[in-house]
């Protein structure tokens, strides 16, 4: 129920004061200049505390953004597989540095959009500007922290980002090394000052595994009588085994030996307790091997399609790489039409000489 008490202001206006009282609600409040505007809030308000979605506005107006990510980061984030939270950290870290100051409630749909653009063209601390791609995974960063939000705490009524168009991502390239590229990079790896980057890169090509994948590699993981690793956290959720031969088994033999004993990580990094960062050392090697164009993940599409080209079939390479469906593979179907063709050809002449 609500009452609009008339009241005379000092310079003389007259001012319509609105209290919505509903049993089992605190009372609300508000102050207009015209007694429309009063009755228009007292029905929107008694409208929005029935349906639940009042105190979630109330809420907003408590809490920052910042203070959301914390949380976010806090309860949420490390319950997440390491696979899926890859990033995350610094994505949300950068979302707080723009925005994190301003309440819940002042976040607005146009102020997401300039941080998109803002993404889009500002360089990073590397003196790159980020891919569509990457904007979109900061967008869905801060997307899902929103989502808990309304969802879980009741701090918001409805995430901003959902209403925001996200860039255009270009249709999945194939860029794999070819013959001299794959040598020149190898030797670079080798003569790298980072004694793990020459491994990583020749797990990377030779199971088509993820960087996130191997860098969060266990001693554990890795049976050698086997000839296989297994991956226990992976981007879809799912336990992995991965065949390890020919160098990649010679590469993880030899670490072996001289493993510390003390630490469960394959590739420490100067913190022993995270993995090792080869970002500084892989773009140097890129430069040093006269590689253009070309990131780490390249390298996934780089076992793909020698996969491809070697006779695999989609649903092959989709079990390498461990994708669920054989959509994201179609991109190396050109690379293995000579071989359904010899398919094809044999099966002709075996039954038709």
């Amino acid at each position: 129920m609500a009452t609009i008490q008339e009241r005379k202001a000092l310079d003389g206006k007259t001012k319509y004061r609105v209290i919505v009282r509903l049993k089992g609600y605190p009372p609300q409040s508000a102050t207009f200049d015209r007694k429309t505007d009063a009755k228009k809030w007292a029905q929107d308000t008694e409208s929005a505390i029935r349906e639940g979605r009042h105190f979630k506005t109330v809420e907003a107006k408590k809490h920052t953004l910042a203070e959301m990510i914390d949380r976010y980061v806090e309860n949420v984030l490390p319950l997440k597989l390491k696979a899926a939270k890859w990033g995350q950290d610094s994505q949300l870290e950068w979302w707080k540095g723009e925005l994190g100051y301003r309440l819940l409630s002042d976040v607005t749909p146009a102020l997401i959009a300039e941080c998109r653009d803002k993404l889009l063209s500002q360089e990073t601390c590397r003196g790159k500007k980020r891919s569509p791609s990457t904007v979109v995974r900061y967008m869905a960063a801060i997307s899902h922290v929103y989502t808990v939000a309304v969802n879980e705490w009741g701090w918001v009524e409805y995430n901003p980002v959902s209403k925001v168009k996200r860039p255009k991502e270009p249709r999945g390239r194939v860029r794999f090394l070819d013959d001299q590229e794959r040598s020149r990079l190898l030797d670079a790896c080798q003569q790298s000052g980072n004694k793990f980057l020459y491994s990583i890169v020749v797990l990377a090509i030779s199971t088509g595994m993820r960087q996130g994948e191997i860098l969060n590699l266990k001693w554990k993981d890795i049976d050698f009588s086997r000839y296989q690793l297994v991956l226990h956290e992976t981007k879809n959720n799912e336990r992995r085994a991965v065949p390890i031969v020919g160098r990649a088994h010679e590469v993880l033999r030899e670490l072996s030996k001289v493993r510390r004993i003390d630490n469960p990580l394959i590739f420490p990094g100067a913190n022993p307790e995270k993995p090792a960062d080869v970002r500084k050392s892989w773009d140097a090697a890129l430069v040093q091997a006269g590689i253009k164009d070309f990131r780490f993940h390249d390298l996934r599409h780089t076992a793909a399609s020698y996969l491809a080209m070697n006779g695999a079939t989609l649903a092959e390479i989709a079990e390498v790489l461990g994708h669920k469906t054989l959509q994201m593979v179609k991109r190396y179907a050109h690379l293995s039409e000579a071989h359904t063709s010899s398919v094809v050809e044999r099966m002709n002449r075996s039954i038709f000489q």
